[in-house]
């Protein structure tokens, strides 16, 4: 008589199949959200992030600016630097507002950014400000925020407008996160 052959039974391969899947799909790793382009509010704090971060590495202090004719957040130690050190833009011409790429280690550009504007604004509300279309916005911005060799920030805020409502987030300048508002 011959003894009886060894072989897997119908359930075992299944199960063994259905853990081998399981391993595939896990060692796979697949973007939630596919090839979509990244918020303006994503492309800040990956700018921020990566300027607090170069601070802390280089141990000097980086500057985080927004170049509105690129439609892109910038950062670099000589950001908004001007060649010559008594030159200052003429007055009421914007020109002490605006940061241009010129002098930027990194720039993060913001997609679809047509009508976008970034200002940095300082830490507390000042009564500077404009009714724009309808909505209310801040007038007093800097052209850039330093992040400092310690981890800090300068303290601001930082006010979003495109074609709908101006959105403002307030910066902690201990832990460059965003202060959450307590609701009433």
């Amino acid at each position: 008589m011959r003894p009886p052959r060894a072989a897997f039974t119908l359930l075992e391969i299944l199960i063994s199949l259905a853990l081998i899947a399981l391993l595939i799909a896990a060692t796979i790793s697949v973007s939630p959200r596919g090839d979509s382009a990244l918020t303006t509010d994503e492309v800040f704090w990956k700018a921020l992030t990566e300027a607090r971060k170069q601070a802390l590495t280089t141990q000097q202090d980086i500057r985080l600016g927004f170049d509105p004719k690129a439609k892109a957040f910038v950062i670099g130690a000589n950001l908004g630097a001007q060649t010559d050190a008594n030159a200052s833009p003429p007055a009421g011409t914007g020109a002490d507002k605006e940061v241009s790429s010129v002098g930027a280690t990194e720039t993060f550009p913001v997609q679809f950014a047509d009508k976008l504007t970034v200002d940095f604004l300082p830490a507390t509300k000042s009564n500077s400000s404009m009714l724009l279309a309808g909505e209310v916005i801040e007038t007093n911005a800097k052209p850039y925020v330093t992040l400092y060799s310690d981890g800090t920030c300068t303290p601001f805020r930082v006010q979003f407008h495109s074609s709908g409502a101006a959105r403002i987030i307030t910066i902690d300048p201990w832990t460059c996160a965003e202060v959450l508002e307590e609701k009433p």
